[in-house]
This record gives structure tokens, C-alpha cells and sequence, in this order.
């Protein structure tokens, strides 16, 4: 049995997990904690329902006002978008930590464990920091949902508001906040942000946000406040037409990138890249350990947020963004688990993405033949994917996590026979890693996709079989 994470444990360690993917060597008062949050209606692993009843965000400026508004503590960056937000957002924590900030990060969801949502300069919440601070909220939770005026209070919504009394209760300086779905009707929409960020907008989860961009980009655009700076990444026209509207109906100042700030690519090897910046304040060369073309779109929306804040405070400068930016952890994401026969893994999870990834897998690396592993959630985009990654790969094996909204490993597979190739397949990630290493020479790719989830099941199982980059 493995010993349960504290606070000052690093991403990445591997714990063994129950079939709703939860620790099993924890502390009992920890695993209580965690029963009592998942007790409650939980959008991410079961369907969404598209009405604002279930997203009322008066319940959860009930529930914080109850527990002193910890939400308004801090100063906020505020992150949505499609793709690249969880990024970003590890981006512009890291830089004002460097810039001796006390600076929380939440995000979702968890890669590995629940501890990850939730961290300041980048020591996870510990497990009696749960237990504590759920203890605080529970009397306040119950109390919201007997009254119930705007609904009962969800999983997520009780997971936001622990983020918060976290970062309360460390003093943090700064508060960078990805949201969970959307925007305009998301339980972090509580905030008020310095900085607004909008990331590259796709179609993704239209049951819940719409079916266009522009309806996408409507609910994104929700979290623009008066007074924050809005930055946001290259969009399409549809999207971006949206965006300018709602800042100019709220007043505040937009920074386009890739108008306003650009970048200039500069090199790369298999394990970082480089790239110039020129932002409006100056020029940046920076080092970044994060690979792909959108990483780089990334790091240049970073930099923006950053001088959007450097413009009240002279201690986010030159220096600090380049430290910050050098140091940034960010896993999942074209991450290099083993060399020989060269492993990767990647969260991409809808058809935008996988192109991404596509091309960068062919950027990036060398290799002979190509092996993918993938499996993906019920509400993804299953054919789209499939299409956009196929070109590059001479085998596939199908395969899914153990999350709950994961999608069946034969409806994989019979759309994969539908495009054209036969392939294997497994119940279980831990299964599918082992078989592609049995078929891969050592100058092959092995790429494992289309979820998070999936992803994180191969770094805990490279991790098992000593996998080593």
C-alpha cells in the first residue's frame, strides 16, 4: 500500500485507486472528506443539463457569504477558453511566484488525485487541509441546501468554494482561477478579476454551451467584468466578433493576441522551446518546458495577463516572467514519458486539439512507426478526433479510463472500423501501455490521447513499469 500525498508532494506520484478513481491509501478522515464532496450532484461525471436552475450562481454568493466572501481576498486572474486554459493558467501562477507572490492555482480536473485542484506556489493542498476546511463548510453547505432558494449546491460548486477558503487561508497574494465549464453560469464566476483571459474558443460540450461559436463564445464571455483587462487568444471571427462586443458593453480594455502582442517562434528540442515575445511594454525571450505550436499561443497569452499586471506592479518584469515561464509544470500535455521507444502522452479531446497534437507529434519528433492508444469521454467528439489523428498512426489500440463518462472501449473501436482500421482493444489503460511497448521497436512512437483521464492512466502506469525519458 502506498503512503497517502501531503501537501509538499510533487505531481505526478502514483497512488493505487478504487473504480471511481479515488485513493485507497488515504487517511480516514481525509477519505470521509472526499465521500462527503462527491455525495453531492456531480456534473463531471455524470450528463449536463443546459439550464441556468442548475448553474444558479446566487447559491453560491450565499454559500461564500456565509463564510466570510474568501472569494474577494485576493487579487484574481480569471481563465476560460476551449483550449490551452489549464496552461495558461499553470503559466502566470508560476511567473508571480517567481515574482515573489504568494499566488494559489486552481484548476480542473485532477490528473492523479483531488489534492491537485488546489495549490499555492505549486505545494498541493494537504490532506488535513481538506478535512479541516470541509469541516468548516459543511454546516454553511447544509444550511444553503435546506433553504435551497436557488437550488441545491453541486459537487463542483463545494470543490470552488474549498479552493477558496485554501487560498484564504494561506494569505495567497493572488488567485489564478480556470474555470470549470464555460463561464458565464460557472461556480468560480464569483470573482473579481484584475485580468480576464479568453483561450482559443472550439465547439466543445455544445449540449451545455451551445452549438455555434458565437453561443460558445457568449457563455465564455460571461466572466468579463467592469474593470479588468480582457486578453484574449486568436479566435475565429464568429467568436471573436462576440468578444469585442461584450467588452465594449461592459467597458473595459482588450488585448488581442496576435494583434496587439505577438510572438516569433525560436527553437525547439524534445523537451522545451523557445520563442520571442513582443508585448506592448517590451520584448521577451523565453524558455518554455512545454511543447506544441499552441503552447507557444499559450505562453504569448501569459505574457499579456502578466504585463496587464506589470502595468500596477513593477515587481511582475523582464526577469520574473522568464523565470516563471523557465520553471512551469503543466502534465498531460504532449508529455514525454520514455525515449526508447519514445512514449507521449496527451489530453486532447476534441478534433481541434487532436489536430494540434497531430502536427506536433510530427514537429517535435522522430520516429518510424506510430502506435495510438485512445480512448475518450461519452460527450466528445469521437469521429472527429479519430479523423484528425489517423494519418499519422500505423496501429491503434482502443481503450478507456476508469471514469465514469468514459466512453465504452467498443463504440471506440466500431468507429474506429468505420474509418477504416481494425483495432485492438482493451478495458483498461494500465492494460493497453504494456501491450503497445510489446509491439513497439525502440525507434517507434507510442502516443496515448483523447482524454485527460486517459492520459493520466499511462503516466501512473509508465510510472509502474519504470518508464524513464
Amino acid at each position: 500500500m502506498l503512503n497517502r500525498i501531503s501537501g509538499d508532494d510533487i505531481i505526478g506520484n502514483v497512488f493505487e485507486r478504487d473504480n471511481r478513481g479515488r485513493p485507497l491509501a488515504v487517511d480516514a478522515h481525509y477519505q470521509e472528506a472526499l465521500d462527503y464532496i462527491y455525495s453531492f450532484v456531480d456534473y463531471e461525471r455524470q450528463p449536463r443539463p443546459r439550464d441556468a436552475v442548475h448553474y444558479d450562481l446566487r447559491r453560491m454568493d450565499e454559500l461564500l457569504e456565509r463564510v466570510g466572501n474568501p472569494h474577494l481576498k485576493a487579487r484574481t486572474v480569471h481563465i476560460t477558453g476551449s483550449k490551452g486554459k489549464g496552461s495558461t493558467a499553470a503559466m502566470i501562477a508560476s511567473v508571480l511566484t517567481a515574482s515573489g507572490y504568494t499566488t494559489g492555482l486552481y484548476t480542473s480536473p485532477h490528473l492523479h488525485i483531488f489534492n491537485e485542484r488546489m495549490r499555492v506556489d505549486d505545494k498541493l493542498i494537504s490532506d488535513q487541509e481538506i478535512v479541516s476546511l470541509i469541516s468548516k463548510l459543511k454546516p454553511e453547505v447544509t444550511a444553503v441546501n435546506e433553504k435551497a432558494t436557488y437550488g441545491k449546491l453541486t459537487t463542483f460548486e463545494i470543490i470552488t468554494a474549498l479552493g477558496f477558503l485554501f487560498f484564504e487561508l494561506k494569505k495567497v497574494d493572488f488567485q489564478v482561477v480556470e474555470v470549470g465549464l464555460g463561464g458565464r453560469l460557472d461556480a468560480t464566476n464569483v470573482v473579481k478579476p484584475e485580468v480576464c483571459i479568453i483561450t482559443s474558443i472550439s465547439l466543445e460540450h455544445t449540449d451545455v454551451l451551445g452549438n455555434t461559436l458565437a453561443e460558445i463564445a457568449t457563455e465564455k464571455s460571461g466572466i468579463i467584468k467592469p474593470a479588468c483587462v480582457t486578453v484574449i487568444s486568436p479566435q475565429a471571427e464568429e467568436a471573436n466578433k462576440v468578444i469585442e462586443k461584450a467588452c465594449q458593453d461592459t467597458g473595459v480594455k482588450l488585448i488581442k493576441v496576435g494583434k496587439d502582442v505577438t510572438w516569433q517562434f525560436l527553437s525547439s528540442d524534445s523537451t522545451r522551446q523557445s520563442l520571442k515575445v513582443t508585448g506592448r511594454l517590451g520584448s521577451y525571450e523565453i524558455s518554455i518546458p512545454l511543447l506544441g505550436q499552441y503552447q507557444l499561443e499559450n505562453a504569448t497569452v501569459a505574457v499579456a495577463a502578466l504585463e496587464a499586471l506589470a502595468e500596477k506592479d513593477p515587481r511582475i518584469n523582464k526577469k520574473s516572467i522568464g523565470r516563471g515561464m523557465a520553471q512551469v509544470i503543466w502534465p498531460g500535455r504532449l508529455q514525454v514519458l520514455n525515449r526508447s521507444p519514445l512514449v507521449v502522452v496527451d489530453g486532447a479531446h476534441n478534433p481541434y486539439s487532436a489536430h494540434k497534437l497531430r502536427e506536433a507529434l510530427e514537429q517535435y519528433f522522430k520516429f518510424e512507426k506510430a502506435i495510438l492508444i485512445i480512448g475518450t469521454s461519452s460527450d466528445k467528439d469521437i469521429s472527429g478526433i479519430i479523423s484528425e489523428l489517423l494519418p499519422v498512426f500505423d496501429r491503434v489500440i482502443a481503450t478507456h479510463s476508469i471514469h465514469p463518462r468514459a466512453t465504452p472501449t467498443a463504440i471506440i473501436s466500431a468507429e474506429l472500423k468505420r474509418q477504416g482500421v481494425e483495432a485492438k482493444e482493451t478495458e483498461d489503460i494500465s492494460v493497453a501501455l504494456p501491450m503497445a511497448l510489446e509491439m513497439a521497436g525502440e525507434k517507434d512512437l507510442i502516443c496515448v490521447t483523447g482524454s485527460l483521464f486517459v492520459a493520466a492512466g499511462a503516466i501512473e502506469q509508465a510510472q509502474k513499469l519504470h518508464l524513464t525519458v
